[in-house]
């Protein structure tokens, strides 16, 4: 793998704890330049830090770059994409992979999103489209939606999908992660999703049960990273084995709307 990984370039969003901070470890491990996404400039670097001063990780701190965007802010998520497309022109990679937990309270962002659905759809979604001048269509390019089981239980509200009327955090959640397996569906772009697993993660609890180790679910993000696995557009995996995602993900006409819903809430036409 580190062959066909050396000198390609990677986004990992949320990458400063976590399956994101194992994945870009990982990464840079296999000789790729990661570009380090943290919700914060000072959590960004010092992921960056502890990645370089991790004696045992053998990571090469020129093949780190630290980034910043808080995703409850969506002009801040358009502020790293032109960043990105200006810095590094040639992007082979990008792992959308940061995500909350929904609250216990019904929370609305300055955007007027429900804030999972926000930081763990919609700014990845707005963030997709604005890379794509960088994103390359070059075989092996392509992008990596780090969703969750729990996108089976999910339902988009589509008359209601900030759920002011009616609020549940697992039913937000849910939303959130359905929304997210669906865009990998997009012919607009080369996009697999996987479920690493239930890790020990922020979001574990909502499982309910003890999870693996982050790196183990890492692996497998850093497996539909690598050229070399062959991947079918709107693919969807459960770790490593590739099974059919909740009958919606693949719907043409839940593709359809679910780009038209997002490009009314982002502001952005695609």
């Amino acid at each position: 793998m580190s062959s066909s990984l050396s000198g390609r370039t990677v986004l990992v969003t949320g990458a400063s704890s976590g399956i994101g901070y194992e994945t870009t470890r990982r990464l840079a491990e296999l000789g790729a330049t990661v570009l380090l996404h943290g919700r914060t400039p000072e959590e960004a670097q010092t992921a960056t830090d502890r990645l370089i001063a991790s004696a045992s990780a053998g990571v090469d701190g020129a093949r780190l770059r630290p980034l910043a965007a808080d995703f409850t802010r969506l002009e801040e998520v358009e502020s790293l994409a032109h960043a990105v497309v200006r810095d590094h022109p040639r992007l082979d990679v990008l792992v959308n992979n940061a995500a909350i937990a929904a609250p216990e309270r019904h929370t609305l962002t300055a955007d007027g999103n429900e804030i999972a659905f926000q930081v763990n759809f919609l700014a990845h979604y707005l963030l997709t489209n604005l890379l794509e001048p960088a994103l390359t269509s070059d075989p092996g390019g392509r992008v990596v939606n780090v969703s969750s089981a729990l996108h089976r239980s999910g339902a988009i509200q589509w008359n209601d999908p900030q759920r002011v009327r009616r609020y549940s955090r697992l039913a937000a959640y849910a939303q959130s992660q359905l929304a997210l397996t669906v865009f990998a569906a997009d012919p607009r772009v080369t996009a697999v999703s996987v479920d690493p697993g239930v890790c020990e993660t922020g979001l574990r609890p909502l499982y309910g049960h003890v999870g693996a180790p982050a790196s183990e679910g890492a692996q497998h993000v850093v497996r539909l990273c690598d050229p070399a696995t062959e991947i079918v557009n709107g693919a969807y995996y459960d770790r490593s084995e590739r099974v059919a995602p909740a009958p919606a993900a693949t719907e043409d006409r839940t593709v359809k709307r679910l780009n038209k819903l997002a490009d009314l809430l982002v502001g952005h036409t695609a």
